[in-house]
């Protein structure tokens, strides 16, 4: 059933030759679609048979091998596992992926057991404070790339429990773009800077990536969030995570409870404005790093609540998609969140290269009471990463390093290798043995145990779940559950991606995809990319189906009313009022957000009492794009002077621009007046603290329309 005879073509073909190259479209040979609706391109013509590094021919490039169709991969599939160990040592010493990220110590604290669905101590002791240690990251770029592309972030966390070290290894994004991790290589392959060029680094508006995404209708979930606001947030403090897979909770029994995992920052969720991610990497290539250490620096420990969603076997089949396919969500309105504990940030890194680097995560480190499901994403993730932290970090005995070393004690025979660093004692490094009393023995009785499943009828083979097939029915819940502005901004973001697209056929193709997600985004990304015609839609094998809409998906409604955890910049200069930029210091860190001074001279500024206030950053260096809300507090006369400064003039301009209040006292009017700002709702005088607060701790939403023309 994997190699159905049904020939469909894989995306609209181009009559136009504007930088396509020859024999490059997907249906010029004979093409297949398998049970789940994945396509096949078969070899023929100028195209030879793919093979493995050892000349074997490859039957299936889309499916692993598994016992049955929603059975478990099969260690014997040695396809798999040369693609992927291959993939895992294409980099040294850099990750492949995640390689630009920031990391962080602190603790979780359980407030809600679980102990009637697991035996696992972490889920089940309350007030037990673990130490963990989290570790949030971009995907696309380099170790060396900057802080703020349009990108998923990955969200890792390392409890050190008392029974063993568990890493649950997430992103910010509840799904993602395949559903066989045999398709890992190829996807991050595409999504990489390509190959003969060696850019564009840290983004994915080119045109591998998105030949890749035409030809793979399962990741038009994921693009819908990838388009959206989640990919450009505000700072790592306020980003949620996700584990994404279904996992399994056993209690004492070994009755199975499915579960997954997700993370709520306190903060509340926020994300940029585009033009603003864009002049963020500019002005500040460290901005999310810098962000969350001067937050723990000032002793504002970022936290985050641990939500689960449990559901059992039985419910899982009442569900109109398939829990173990990772390019869908189990819609909060469909299992509720049930809130466990809560995970704090208090402490940074002695030292970044030997723990934020070092750190090595593997979804495989569960502890007794956690199982895997056989969502066949995760099955190669089992593999994967344990796989490429040999070569990463120099050998077997990487888990020797501190920072991935358990808390708990721990006894094994794996001695030997390269950097053994235990001094490890005794003739035996075996077992069974009789030399030695005091050798370690495994026990039935705590050791970590596998959920007993019995086999269907199912045959071995590289075939998916006729489950998997449905691909747009989510995607158009996603993007039908954002409000409207949210809907332009990822209508805008997919123009944008698009337009740096140089293959015609390939930007069709994704638009004729679009159309099964929704036919007015489709009309609108069309026209925004000057298409003469709508593409026409590829065949399906299920047409996308309207389902029950997910508020939850979205952001700015959810946004927290709040300057909690924010900045402020205050301009200033010679003759400010000094009583004036006290009141308001003095209102806005009452607000919970932090105060930074810019002036047009790093030194600072005479203030009109005679005191001299040190300024935090010159005018030049210190954009508005730093900020959450920007004040301006200015004699007339040095308004006047700055009205024809460019660095002034943009300070405000972009803040406007970037939908954010600002207090702009009379002497800074002629500054306004040159950027050609407008007065609204969220433009007020100093003097109105309570106005100026109440804006900042929002955007100006209804202010976008007016700057900005989205698709």
């Amino acid at each position: 059933m994997a190699n159905s005879p049904d020939k469909r073509n894989a995306a609209p073909s181009s009559s136009s030759k504007d930088h396509a190259p020859e024999d490059n479209n997907a249906n010029d040979h004979d093409t297949r679609r398998g049970q789940g609706d994945e396509l096949q391109q078969q070899a023929g013509g100028s195209h030879p048979v793919l093979t493995t590094q050892q000349g074997i021919a490859v039957a299936d490039n889309q499916n692993s091998l598994r016992s049955n169709p929603r059975g478990p991969t099969l260690l014997e599939d040695f396809i798999l596992r040369e693609k992927i160990t291959h993939f895992d040592h294409e980099r040294i010493p850099e990750r492949v992926v995640h390689a630009r990220g920031t990391g962080a110590h602190g603790f979780f604290e359980l407030t809600d057991s679980l102990e009637q669905f697991t035996t696992a101590k972490v889920l089940t002791e309350v007030g037990k404070q673990t130490p963990i240690f989290m570790r949030i990251s971009t995907v696309a770029g380099g170790a060396g790339s900057v802080d703020n592309p349009r990108d998923v972030r990955g969200f890792a966390i390392k409890f050190y429990t008392d029974e063993g070290n568990w890493d649950l290894v997430g992103n910010n994004i509840p799904v993602f773009f395949i559903q066989d991790a045999l398709k890992f290589p190829d996807l991050v392959h595409a999504v990489k800077m390509e190959p003969d060029r060696g850019y564009p680094q840290a983004a994915s508006a080119h045109d591998t990536f998105w030949d890749f995404i035409s030809l793979m209708p399962e990741a038009m979930h994921m693009v819908m969030w990838q388009m959206s606001d989640r990919t450009i947030p505000r700072s790592n403090r306020m980003i949620e995570g996700f584990g994404i897979h279904s996992f399994r909770l056993l209690d004492a029994q070994g009755k199975s409870t499915f579960v997954k995992f997700h993370w709520r920052p306190k903060l509340g969720i926020q994300s940029t404005i585009w033009d603003e991610a864009l002049k963020l990497q500019a002005a500040d290539n460290d901005f999310m790093r810098r962000d969350l250490f001067e937050a723990i620096e000032a002793g504002n420990f970022p936290e985050w609540e641990l939500a689960v969603q449990l559901f059992t076997e039985e419910e899982a089949e009442h569900f109109d998609f398939d829990h173990l396919d990772s390019t869908k969500i189990i819609p909060e309105e469909v299992v509720p969140l049930r809130t466990i504990g809560r995970m704090v940030l208090n402490r940074w890194p002695d030292n970044f290269f030997a723990e934020t680097e070092q750190v090595a995560f593997c979804p495989a480190n569960v502890p007794p009471g956690i199982d895997f499901s056989n969502d066949p994403l995760l099955q190669g993730r089992l593999h994967s990463y344990l796989d490429t932290q040999l070569i990463r970090l120099g050998g077997p005995n990487f888990t020797q390093i501190p920072i991935n070393a358990p808390k708990c004690p721990f006894h094994n025979f794996q001695r030997d290798g390269h950097m053994q660093m235990l001094p490890q004692k005794g003739r035996v490094n075996y077992e069974p043995s009789s030399l030695e009393p005091n050798t370690p023995r495994a026990s039935q009785a705590v050791g970590t145990r596998a959920f007993a499943e019995c086999p269907d009828d199912g045959v071995k083979g590289r075939v998916r779940a006729e489950s998997f097939a449905d691909h747009f029915s989510q995607a158009r819940m996603f993007l039908r559950s954002q409000s409207k502005l949210e809907q332009a901004h990822m209508a805008s973001a997919l123009v944008f991606e698009l337009s740096k697209v140089e293959t015609l056929h390939v930007r069709e193709a994704v638009v004729g995809q679009l159309r099964h997600v929704d036919e007015d985004l489709a009309k609108r990304v069309a026209d925004g990319l000057g298409l003469q015609s709508l593409p026409d839609a590829p065949p399906t094998a299920q047409p996308a189906k309207d389902v029950a809409l997910s508020p939850a998906t979205a952001i700015i409604k959810r946004m927290k009313h709040t300057l909690q955890g924010r900045a402020v910049g205050i301009l200033v200069d010679d003759g400010s009022s000094a009583k004036s930029i006290a009141a308001m210091r003095k209102a806005v860190e009452a607000e919970g957000a932090s105060v930074k001074i810019v002036a047009p001279k790093v030194g600072g500024a005479k203030l009109d009492d005679g005191s001299h206030l040190p300024a935090d950053g010159q005018l030049a260096g210190t954009p508005s794009v730093l900020f959450d809300a920007v004040v301006s507090i200015l004699a007339p006369e040095r308004g006047a002077k700055l009205a024809k400064e460019a660095a002034a003039v943009d300070w405000f301009r972009n803040a406007f621009g970037h939908l954010k209040a600002i207090a702009a006292c009379k002497g800074s009017q002629p500054i306004l007046q040159a950027g050609g700002i407008e007065k609204d709702a969220g433009v007020v005088d100093p003097s109105d603290i309570g106005a100026f607060l109440d804006a900042a701790k929002t955007r100006q939403w209804e202010r976008e329309p007016k700057v900005r023309t989205l698709a």
